[in-house]
């Protein structure tokens, strides 16, 4: 039986508490939304102390005796279905570290692997998985150097779960952080958008609309390299999983406390995957992409980045989406196309579950 309000302690909890009707974790915990910051913010630091840094981001940036400087970062994979249109969880899990590592401006070198397996799962299912996640490591150019494996029963787990985690060296003199969104930056995005959510959900059970998206997940190093050679000073580059772009532009404005104006008509998003929005009553900027990145950039400059994007396979269809401004600090709006304006928030929790 579920405890009530009034039978639950909540005095290890910091005020304000997170979600006090839900005494349980939920979905949209796990989402990059709102709900997921509160849990990190009211319950993992206060609950961590003295032994976590007060800066919990995709990537961590960490100096060794030497002056090198070394990017670190950790994510776990849970997509479901395992396979999807354009790719699998396992080259997921290769490809979201290696980006993590790359939104650092890092070359990526290592990765580590931990699986947990479910009881009865196919051991063809999980060689295919392997094989996918040692050709993306062979195309990032990164090495698989540990791991582990663990098995829970049949009715503990869904399949394979996969956490991988990375390390990289970022070079001399590149400092990309997300509180560095200046007013005046221009907003660049590397292509179309909610490709690899749409991706997934149109192959689960149910929810079949037919509509021929594949995921868009790919390691991105190469073209953070691409941008970094034209000698620009990038600000902020981050790439928008979970919670779409909405997410990652609302954590950036809060991160720098400026405000971003978006022009929904530049905005990338394909006929299939608005169709598919529209359908479903989604928001494309609140739909998960695995290949693609958002950067803020000296005006100046902006021109020359764009064209180094599009110059790159993985960067054609790039696009100047919007600028950053001193006005509304921590907010995301968008022009609309009747030229009005509408405010972009912060998801909640997430559209759609179980995206990566």
């Amino acid at each position: 039986m579920q405890a009530t309000l009034d039978e639950l302690d909540f005095e290890g909890w910091v005020c304000p508490v997170p979600l006090r009707d839900t005494p349980s974790v939920v979905m949209g915990h796990g989402g990059g939304g709102a709900m997921s910051g509160e849990l990190i913010e009211h319950l993992f630091l206060p609950a961590f102390g003295a032994a976590a840094t007060a800066e919990l981001g995709d990537c961590a940036v960490l100096s060794v005796g030497d002056g090198t400087r070394l990017a670190f970062s950790t994510d776990s994979f849970v997509v479901k279905p395992m396979f999807f249109p354009g790719g699998s969880i396992g080259d997921l899990a290769v490809n979201g570290t290696v980006n993590d590592l790359a939104m650092s401006g890092a070359t990526p070198l290592f990765l580590s692997t931990a699986f947990i397996l479910q009881e009865g799962t196919g051991l063809s299912e999980l060689g295919r998985i392997a094989q996918a996640m040692g050709t993306a490591a062979q195309a990032a150019g990164v090495r698989l150097v540990t791991g582990d494996t663990k098995v829970v029963d049949s009715a503990s787990g869904d399949g394979v779960y996969i956490t991988t985690a990375g390390i990289g060296v970022i070079p001399d003199g590149v400092h990309i952080d997300p509180r560095r969104a200046r007013p005046g930056d221009a907003v660049l995005i590397s292509g179309d958008i909610g490709v690899h959510g749409i991706a997934v959900l149109s192959c689960r059970q149910g929810l079949e609309f037919g509509t021929a998206v594949e995921s868009d997940t790919a390691a991105l190093h190469g073209l953070v390299a691409a941008m970094l050679a034209t000698g620009a000073d990038l600000h902020v580059l981050r790439d928008p999983t979970r919670g779409g772009v909405a997410a990652t532009l609302n954590e950036i404005a809060g991160a720098s406390k400026v405000g971003v104006e978006l022009v929904e008509r530049h905005l990338p998003v394909p006929p299939a995957v608005r169709d598919a929005c529209s359908l479903l009553g989604l928001d494309p900027l609140q739909v998960a992409n695995e290949g693609k990145l958002v950067a803020f950039v000296p005006a100046d400059r902006a021109d020359q980045v764009l064209a180094a994007l599009r110059a790159h396979p993985l960067g054609r269809s790039a696009a100047r989406i919007g600028t950053c401004v001193p006005e509304h600090p921590g907010m995301v709006v968008a022009r609309t196309g009747l030229g009005g304006t509408r405010v972009v928030g912060l998801p909640i929790g997430e559209q759609l579950p179980r995206i990566c």
